[in-house]
């Protein structure tokens, strides 16, 4: 479904939110500026988080130069940086409302127990329900959300329609870890609602996610952003670029050159003569055409199709 600009006067918000794991690779780059693009090109804002959550991955070292690497880049972003790491406080308050509210509960399975008894979802095996009515202590325990029954609907801007019953799919899901940190699929939830995120623009490894973040949503009373789930760059064995698969650190020797392959990997019209980064930006901002992007969920780059 091609993409339409926001109504005049109506304001967007965008957000790349990067895990600091390791240095910035292309995928990330491209995942960075598909997301700067539609939210210049709509005159809105473009804010970035440091989700760093999962602290027993993360390193703030990486933080620092993948926010270096955006300024090289002139990929300029608005406000200040958000980084989950310091919002603990901010998550156990909403675990608390879900908890009052009888939507989550005690788990103390370990995964083999689940893989013994589940079947495979979309993404690993579905946690059959088997702690969601054992009212087990909090201590050593993961938390749950009670997935509701019934499917979950949204429009992608790219991929279309798009529909998944939870329940299903994937089983109630953990919303807090054994050792205490929050997870991703709660923690990003309550990030773009504090942040007025109005339009997600991101990988489409994360396709799969969204209807489980939109049921948190519903709970939680916040309105559900637009979404677009771009492919995803992958190497010649169609894996993701991730620090698993020793995706090298994006180049800023030919930033020009670097952007505008990002731009092709985008399916972006080709831009000639201009002097530097921002420039470039500049102009491919204003020749922004989402509609035109692949909906393939992943390329080789380069693309040779």
């Amino acid at each position: 479904m091609p993409a339409t600009p926001k109504p005049a006067g109506e304001d967007y918000v965008g957000r790349f939110a990067p895990s600091p794991t390791g240095p910035l690779h292309f995928g990330s780059l491209v995942a960075a500026l598909a997301s700067y693009l539609d939210a210049r090109a709509n005159n809105g804002q473009w804010l970035v988080r440091i989700e760093d959550v999962d602290e027993t991955r993360c390193d703030a070292s990486y933080a620092d130069a993948i926010l270096a690497t955006l300024d090289t880049f002139g990929l300029d972003w608005d406000g200040e940086v958000i980084v989950q790491s310091r919002r603990k406080a901010r998550y156990q308050e909403v675990l608390a409302t879900l908890e009052a509210a009888g939507q989550t509960y005690h788990c103390e399975c370990s995964r083999k127990e689940i893989a013994d008894s589940a079947v495979m979802g979309i993404d690993g095996p579905v946690y059959p329900g088997t702690c969601r009515h054992k009212n087990l202590p909090a201590h050593g325990a993961a938390i749950r959300f009670a997935s509701p029954a019934g499917a979950v609907e949204f429009e992608d801007r790219l991929q279309g329609k798009q529909i998944q019953n939870v329940e299903r799919a994937v089983g109630d899901f953990v919303i807090r870890r054994r050792d205490g940190l929050a997870a991703y699929q709660l923690a990003v939830v309550v990030d773009d609602f504090d942040s007025g995120i109005t339009d997600i623009v991101r990988g489409a490894d994360l396709l799969d996610s969204t209807a489980r973040q939109i049921v948190l949503q519903r709970a939680l009373g916040y309105p559900t952003p637009r979404y677009l789930h771009f492919p995803v760059v992958s190497n010649n064995d169609g894996e993701k670029l991730s620090k698993q698969t020793l995706a090298a650190p994006v180049a800023t020797g030919d930033r020009i050159g670097v952007l505008r392959g990002a731009l092709h990997f985008l399916r972006q019209p080709e831009i000639q003569r201009v002097a530097d980064c921002r420039q470039l930006l500049a102009a491919a901002v204003a020749n922004w055409q989402p509609e035109t992007i692949s909906r393939s969920r992943s390329l080789v780059f380069p693309d040779k199709t």
